[in-house]
């Protein structure tokens, strides 16, 4: 018989006293799983892409399930309840009012990176991004014929922040677009108030649109932060940004493909869906049912997670400033490590550590060689074992 969604939220919620399940290793191989199928065959950890080695929420399993049950997978729409899910949970967290009618849906958010730069002025005009960067943030401006400036965060008191002089000077008469992401990735930076206010007087000045990719935005892990959506510092900003969030970090569901834009500014808006018009699919239906889980029923799985990677973060932290050759800054946010080698490491890090057996990220793909970023969104037992090849890999390297 098909379980109906009320019975699967009143099932989950007498469930909020249980613990969930984080260090049990899942087998992904033979799953055609995109992070572990790279090393196919081969004995590597996979630490690399953003997604994370856990078990998605039960309740969105369970949502799974009962729609699967109902076998007919037709052409889809929100379900009943996702946009109020949406707009509730960006009040409770946020204290951002959002109106339903602000709210595109996306079958992913590198999707709305490539929209906003095909939106953003005319062929030969630039658009400004901040590196290290998410490496489509680096891409979609010349797929969209535009022009990339990159303006480097700079390290201070062993955090990354933003060189406002540089990013006034980068801006010209054809810049159009400014691409933020917050949190940051790959840096874990959770950017304060008045960094965004900044950044974005920046923008209002020179009359820039802001595309805020936020999908990290529940995965804060500093108690001391939170997360500020830069569109909701105030009416101007937010009348120049489109705000990029899915909940597909937080939950562990990349490959349902749901994301959405924000949209306050209805001409910013239209000019969105006229890009979108043709070319951008809908979401599926297993998407759209997984987010309103997600959003509706998980919030104490969501709690329990973040205390796991807070203490995953601080193992890797512990472990790899005690590496030769190694440092990080701390990570506010993200299950991201991003990883400095110095002089005296690896020529090619990525490469070194790919053949000890760890698959990491390659800092050149985000416009910084000589950094990897690592994933330690995994059972703690393997990313143990990953630390310790790591460490044993330095400690025999010739020097």
């Amino acid at each position: 018989m098909q379980k109906n969604t009320s019975q699967i939220s009143n099932r989950h919620e007498r469930s909020l006293n249980i613990s969930f399940d984080f260090d049990t290793e899942v087998n992904r191989l033979g799953t055609a799983s995109l992070k572990w199928d790279r090393y196919k065959g081969r004995d590597v950890i996979p630490l690399w892409v953003a997604d994370m080695d856990f078990r998605s929420p039960p309740a969105v399993i369970e949502a799974l399930r009962a729609r699967a049950d109902h076998g007919v997978f037709g052409y889809s729409v929100p379900p009943s309840g996702l946009v109020d899910a949406v707009t509730d949970m960006l009040m409770q967290e946020y204290d951002w009012s959002v109106q339903p009618e602000w709210i595109v849906w996306l079958p992913g958010l590198v999707t709305g990176i490539n929209v906003m730069c095909r939106m953003a002025g005319r062929e030969g005009d630039e658009v400004i991004t901040s590196t290290p960067a998410y490496p489509p943030f680096l891409s979609a401006p010349g797929l969209s014929d535009r022009k990339l400036t990159d303006t480097p965060l700079i390290e201070k008191k062993g955090r990354y922040v933003f060189d406002f002089d540089h990013v006034e000077a980068c801006t010209g008469p054809k810049t159009r677009l400014f691409i933020l992401c917050n949190p940051h990735n790959p840096t874990g930076r959770v950017f304060t108030g008045e960094e965004l206010a900044r950044l974005a007087g920046i923008c209002v000045k020179r009359d820039l649109i802001l595309c805020s990719d936020e999908i990290h935005c529940g995965l804060v892990l500093d108690v001391d932060k939170k997360h500020i959506p830069v569109a909701a510092l105030s009416d101007d900003i937010a009348a120049r940004t489109v705000t990029l969030m899915a909940p597909s970090k937080t939950f562990n569901i990349p490959g349902l493909d749901c994301s959405f834009a924000v949209i306050p500014e209805k001409n910013l808006r239209k000019a969105f869906l006229k890009v979108m018009e043709g070319i951008v699919p809908h979401v599926n239906i297993f998407g759209y049912t997984a987010a309103l889980a997600a959003y509706r029923d998980c919030r104490d799985w969501h709690e329990e997670l973040l205390d796991y990677l807070r203490e995953n973060r601080d193992i890797v932290s512990r472990r790899v400033q005690g590496m030769t050759s190694l440092s990080m800054n701390h990570v506010e946010a993200t299950y991201l490590a991003w990883i400095k080698v110095d002089e005296t490491g690896p020529h090619d890090p990525a490469r070194f550590f790919e053949e000890a057996g760890v698959g990491l990220s390659d800092g050149a793909y985000f416009g910084s060689p000589g950094f990897v970023r690592l994933n330690f969104g995994c059972p703690r037992s393997l990313l143990n074992k990953a630390l310790t090849r790591m460490e044993k890999a330095l400690q025999h390297a010739v020097p």
